[in-house]
């Protein structure tokens, strides 16, 4: 065989691999989404792309897909200035203060950020977004999480932390103008998101919600449920659900 035609080959090989790549990730996102909407129709099913290339999430931009999820800060600033700038950017990994200001000034089309668990990252993120956007239309929806479960490895506020309060309200001033108090964010305990039962750490996020709506007048969005919780999850009441390796397959290690 020529050099040309190994060439040939090889990219016939690639362009191959690609389609079958593709159909497998919209394949898996159907599934998905079939059961979503088996359970509530409204409910967001978000994508979490994180450790996968930005041609997986390009597959799936492609069959209508518009909600994506990424955990690390960088990969999500590197990807958000590759990919389609439709694409509504979910961050859903732990936040270090010093990195609102990355998320804030390089994402223009960060759809929400869903791990706020101090007002001190409010406020940067505020002060930030204020500082590069003057489009009053072109706020960062924010949930608050919400540590349900109690474990101290976990990032979150405490059901009963004042600081939660001041937080909301501070969301909810006049002095906030580039971000929106969208809903609250938990991630249930092995034990519970394992348990045939009602998962008690939702539970708790359900009840919190009722308090706030009722205190602030609010209409609170919920986000819980992952790939092994999500559907007990939307029985629940959660308005949004992320939904990772049974979508984009088990991930590489991070290095």
């Amino acid at each position: 065989m020529s050099l040309s035609n190994i060439r040939i080959f090889l990219r016939n090989m690639s362009s191959q691999s690609t389609s079958l790549r593709a159909a497998e990730l919209e394949q898996n996102y159907n599934i998905i989404l079939s059961q979503v909407r088996k359970l509530n129709p409204s409910v967001r099913l978000v994508a979490v792309s994180k450790l996968k290339p930005a041609s997986d999430i390009l597959s799936l931009y492609n069959v209508g897909v518009r909600h994506f999820g990424e955990n690390y800060v960088q990969e999500l600033v590197a990807k958000a200035a590759e990919l389609p700038k439709d694409i509504k950017w979910h961050f859903i990994g732990g936040l270090q203060t010093g990195k609102c200001k990355d998320l804030a000034k390089n994402i223009d089309n960060l759809y929400a950020v869903e791990t706020i668990d101090s007002l001190k990252k409010c406020k940067k993120l505020d002060t930030v977004r204020k500082s590069v956007n003057s489009n009053p239309d072109s706020k960062i929806n924010i949930y608050l999480q919400i540590n349900t479960s109690g474990e101290e490895q976990k990032s979150g506020y405490a059901v009963g932390d004042s600081e939660l309060t001041e937080t909301v309200e501070y969301l909810l001033s006049d002095e906030c103008t580039s971000l929106n108090l969208e809903g609250l964010m938990t991630i249930g305990s092995f034990e519970s998101s394992t348990s045939d039962d009602e998962n008690s750490d939702f539970k708790k996020l359900v009840s919190l919600k009722s308090i706030l709506d009722e205190k602030y007048n609010l209409k609170l969005e919920l986000s819980m449920g992952m790939s092994n919780d999500f559907q007990e999850a939307i029985r629940q009441g959660s308005s949004s659900v992320r939904v990772g390796s049974s979508i984009f397959g088990a991930r590489p290690p991070k290095n």
